[in-house]
């Protein structure tokens, strides 16, 4: 059989892709710019029939009504690696739809595949090549390692995606069934800096070397942080999400990836999200390598960079170092994602240069309240362990607490938080006996 015959032969309707599903059925879904949009949007025409099907995903972008409506309790539960709006509005509703995956990114395929083999995974391709292979594009943080074990394979065929290269290979014939689904890529357009992210941006520049190996993620802060880097020379991308930015930043001759020790010439990533104009960028592109995050977010392999330099942000701060990310509070807002990963393969780094940079606003709620606190709030999910925070970058300096006591801690964050909170928090933390 051709291979052109064997793709047509797996060819189905959207809708008799999602009557595949069955009761007690878990569901792993591609997460952020490979999501399976069309089949998602009709998971809830089967509600009717079925019982306790869970739908893992992570950074879902769309309110799709198999978790936002009450009504699909019992029928679909959407268990979240990483909270987007829509998970976040269900969960504060009240729908009992919505829960959450503790996890590090890295794990996150090995854990759950741990727990249980998955039953059906639901992804998206490229259409195939002459030789039958289909290019899984945009994201292999779990996706592949979830295929390999996953019951059955469903691959939603988007011609508007971008072939790839690394790890993102797939053959025809370890794929069950394709539906083919021509819509727009989702994009997730570069927020523009404010003056604080923009102060807080040179803060972070200050801090890498020329020669540096960067993971940066998305939002106004490392945006800030990706501009104030227009000035270096030789900068390298080992990261977890590739983003518009650092495209730029190529195009600017900033990032070269000539002085990198791992991969060098390569950008290495496990998924990216950004503008049409990045995906137009990537299609094609060799010097991108999409590799599975079990291997790209594994600390010792990110600790093998020269000059590793994490760039992350966070919610808030305690005096002796803990990091809180994901939640306020007991209410889980996003997810640990790959944090605690890259931050902790910077400070461990082989050459004994590498930086973990932890940002945040010193303030929240509008000003009112300060992100650098005595003690965290009740509930607080702790991200990232205060044996292993390095710089915590606010728009008021930076604060190096790797290898300081809590004394010198607590000092160097009151330093940085905003100066209307100073004084309360040097009160607190004499009466904690920090200082």
């Amino acid at each position: 059989m051709s291979n052109l015959s064997e793709y047509k032969g797996k060819l189905i309707a959207i809708d008799d892709a999602v009557s595949k599903i069955k009761s007690g059925d878990e569901i792993i879904a591609a997460m952020c710019a490979s999501e399976p949009q069309g089949c998602m949007e009709r998971f809830h025409i089967i509600a009717d029939r079925v019982e306790d099907v869970r739908v893992f995903s992570c950074l879902t972008l769309k309110p799709y009504e198999f978790f936002m409506k009450p009504e699909m309790r019992g029928r679909f539960e959407l268990a979240s690696w990483f909270h987007a709006p829509g998970p976040r509005e269900a969960l504060k509703s009240g729908t009992g739809t919505i829960t959450f995956v503790p996890n590090m990114l890295s794990r996150a395929a090995s854990d759950r595949i741990s727990v249980r083999q998955p039953d059906i995974f639901f992804g998206t391709c490229t259409p195939p090549d002459s030789h039958g292979y289909v290019s899984l594009s945009l994201g292999i943080t779990y996706e592949k390692d979830i295929i390999e074990a996953a019951r059955l394979v469903i691959l939603e065929v988007n011609p508007r995606l971008p072939r790839t290269y690394g790890d993102t290979q797939l053959h025809i014939r370890d794929v069950d069934f394709f539906v083919e689904h021509d819509q727009e890529v989702p994009t997730l357009p570069a927020p523009t800096p404010g003056e604080t992210d923009l102060m807080i941006g040179a803060h972070i520049a200050g801090l890498v070397e020329d020669g540096s190996t960067i993971q940066l993620g998305i939002g106004g802060i490392p945006n800030a942080a990706a501009l104030a880097l227009r000035d270096k020379k030789d900068l390298g991308v080992h990261t977890e999400m590739f983003v518009d930015s650092i495209m730029e930043l190529y195009e600017l001759g900033v990032i070269t990836n000539d002085r990198k020790s791992l991969k060098r010439g390569k950008f290495i990533t496990t998924f990216a999200m950004g503008s049409r104009k990045l995906y137009d960028w990537l299609d094609d592109n060799v010097a991108v390598e999409f590799q599975r995050g079990k291997w790209v977010n594994d600390p010792a392999v990110v600790a093998q960079n020269s000059r590793m330099v994490s760039i992350n942000t966070c919610l808030s701060v305690d005096f002796t170092g803990q990091v809180a990310s994901e939640s306020i509070g007991p209410n889980q807002y996003s997810g640990t994602g790959g944090q605690s990963d890259t931050a902790q393969g910077a400070v461990t780094a082989t050459d004994g240069r590498g930086k973990s940079i932890i940002a945040c606003y010193s303030t929240a709620k509008g000003g009112t309240v300060s992100t650098i606190q005595s003690t965290l709030s009740e509930g607080s999910a702790v991200t990232l362990h205060r044996s292993n925070v390095d710089h915590v970058v606010t728009e008021h300096g930076v604060a190096r607490l790797r290898g300081r006591t809590v004394r010198e801690r607590t000092k160097a964050l009151i330093a940085i938080a905003d100066p209307k909170f100073r004084e309360e928090l040097t009160s607190r933390a004499k009466a904690l006996n920090y200082i």
